[in-house]
């Protein structure tokens, strides 16, 4: 149940970021090392979700590392083109 909360949390954050909003999409795997979350937004908004020196997708990590509660599996946020 959290993990949906997870995703929902970083597709809104991702669409307020970047001018493209409706091609922001989240691709959830499972693993046996937690779950991750592959994040793709449109090539001219790459920048926008990963920041200066990555400081934009640092805190985006950092957000759902806090959201995750300690039972819950780790999640993992991946910015992929």
């Amino acid at each position: 149940m959290a993990e949906r909360n997870v995703k929902k949390l970083v597709e809104f954050m991702a669409k307020s970021l970047v001018t493209k909003p409706e091609e922001v999409t989240i691709q959830e795997t499972e693993s046996s090392e937690g779950i991750i979350l592959e994040l793709r937004v449109a090539s001219e908004d790459m920048g926008k979700v990963i920041g200066k020196q990555g400081r934009i997708a640092k805190a985006i990590r950092t957000v759902v590392k806090a959201s995750t509660g300690r039972d819950d599996k780790p999640v993992f946020v991946e910015i992929v083109d």
